[in-house]
């Protein structure tokens, strides 16, 4: 290698959660303009399309058999518990993009700001969503920071990080605002050569109403306005913009609740506690950690391998089943990945829900609980609909928290034709597949005219070269 490295162009990475061709257009004027300037990549999802195997391939090039995030959660044998959301980045197998910049140019430094598994990597300031949990059973919203002090220096100037409007029922612009503006704190007083900015606007209501719904263009315009404004921040102080998709959202019509599928069949273990129903994974014969468009389906008797991947074959929705060599074909095979491993058609998601009667379901299902639950739950996004006064019914139960008594926020339905967006599976129409905005045309690159998309495990090196360029 030579000694003096390559150069290296100081750039910034934006993670526009949901951003497609088919978003840019009259609402999002600035992205349009960037994009018409720096060139667009359609990018062919990695499968699942979700947010933690997206950004892992991104980050390392690989697929998931080869960094391990086979999903945004799974089940761990090991342990006999499932894992959601997790933030280590000792998740992440093999090396990522700013270790790969350390390699050609040393001293290369990096920012991730609320990407995912941020927590004890080898970047040099972070900072991600974290809640504090005191063993009187509050939960107090923060966020994690790495160097520590950071986290108290940035909310002096910023105020807190809005929780509530990151996940939840309340999800909306305020979160990223305040991530676009802790990325110009950081740009501000450390100057990193690479910084990883995610703005997860887009994903709130492109799930909650569909993509075709016509009052998203205000969505556009707010994301736009943010994302925009970014992007002129960096041009101005010399940093290059770059901007970035994980994945499309496609219309839904319909869910698919597995688990209930092997309850009835009698392979799933039920356990009651305190009167309600939890799932037992590791006595259950088969079941499945759900995750938008994709299960992962984990078969405790080997002997019913062939009757449950018939059986789910036979249910409507699921478009196709992959057993290990089709995992392998995917390079989807991992340890952590399910024995099975569904994906729905581009119309219908999967549910972890179990129960077959709404009274015995957990208590945590009917709360923003993204760690416990069984698979990923997007009526999370949703207060119940039957609840009179919902305003009152949360005033009365934040009351009750500011007075020190214990309180259930049981306000999430269990309604799962509520949700009119998902994603996970690759779209057909290639005008909603994610996007990378701003390194180059393919087509003047490599010489071939109409060569507009690349597969996601090529995004790592268009970035690495955007930095170096």
């Amino acid at each position: 290698m030579d000694q003096r490295g390559d150069a290296m162009s100081r750039t910034a990475i934006i993670n526009v959660v949901g951003l497609t061709s088919r978003v840019l257009g009259p609402d999002t004027p600035r992205l349009s303009a960037w994009a018409e300037r720096g060139g667009l990549i359609r990018v062919k999802p990695v499968l699942p399309a979700v947010t933690c195997t997206a950004q892992s391939t991104y980050l390392t090039g690989l697929p998931p058999a080869g960094h391990g995030c086979v999903a945004n959660g799974w089940y761990d044998r090991t342990l006999a518990e499932h894992q959601f959301w997790k933030q280590s980045n000792h998740v992440v197998q093999g090396k990522k993009i700013w270790e790969t910049l350390r390699d050609r140019r040393p001293g290369v430094t990096c920012a991730k700001l609320f990407w995912w598994y941020n927590m004890y990597s080898s970047a040099d300031w972070t900072i991600t969503p974290r809640p504090m949990y005191p063993a009187d059973g509050r939960k107090v919203f923060d966020v994690y920071t790495q160097p520590m002090g950071l986290r108290e220096e940035i909310k002096a100037d910023l105020g807190p990080f809005p929780f509530p409007a990151f996940w939840g029922p309340r999800a909306g612009i305020a979160s990223s605002e305040w991530i676009a503006r802790s990325a110009e704190w950081i740009e501000q007083r450390h100057r990193p050569d690479l910084s990883l900015v995610y703005l997860p606007h887009l994903d709130y209501n492109l799930q909650r109403l569909g993509p075709d719904d016509p009052k998203l263009g205000e969505d556009f315009r707010e994301i736009d306005r943010v994302a925009g404004g970014l992007i002129d921040f960096y041009a101005q102080r010399g940093v290059r913009p770059v901007v970035l998709s994980e994945y499309g959202i496609t219309a839904v019509t319909r869910s698919i609740a597995l688990n209930r599928i092997f309850r009835a069949r009698g392979w799933l273990a039920i356990k009651e506690e305190l009167g309600l129903e939890l799932m037992d994974c590791s006595a259950s014969k088969v079941f499945a950690i759900a995750d938008h468009q994709v299960a992962h389906i984990y078969v405790n008797d080997p002997a019913l391998l062939g009757a449950v991947r018939s059986a789910v074959e036979g249910v409507a929705g699921v478009a196709r089943v992959l057993d290990a060599a089709a995992q392998r074909a995917e390079g989807l095979d991992h340890a952590r990945s399910g024995d099975l491993v569904a994906f729905s058609t581009e119309d219908a998601w999967f549910t972890y829900y179990y129960w077959a009667d709404e009274r015995k379901a957990p208590d945590f299902a009917r709360c923003v609980d993204i760690h416990r639950k069984y698979g990923y739950d997007p009526v999370e996004l949703f207060v119940d609909p039957v609840i009179a006064f919902p305003k009152l019914k949360v005033a009365g139960k934040l009351l009750r928290k500011a007075l020190g008594f214990r309180m259930l926020m049981d306000v999430i339905s269990l309604d799962p034709s509520l949700v009119k967006g998902s994603h996970g599976t690759c779209p057909a129409d290639a005008s909603e597949w994610p996007v990378l905005i701003g390194t180059g045309n393919l087509a003047a690159a490599t010489g071939v005219e109409g060569n507009e998309s690349i597969p996601a495990t090529a995004v790592h090196d268009r970035l690495v070269a955007a930095c170096l360029g």
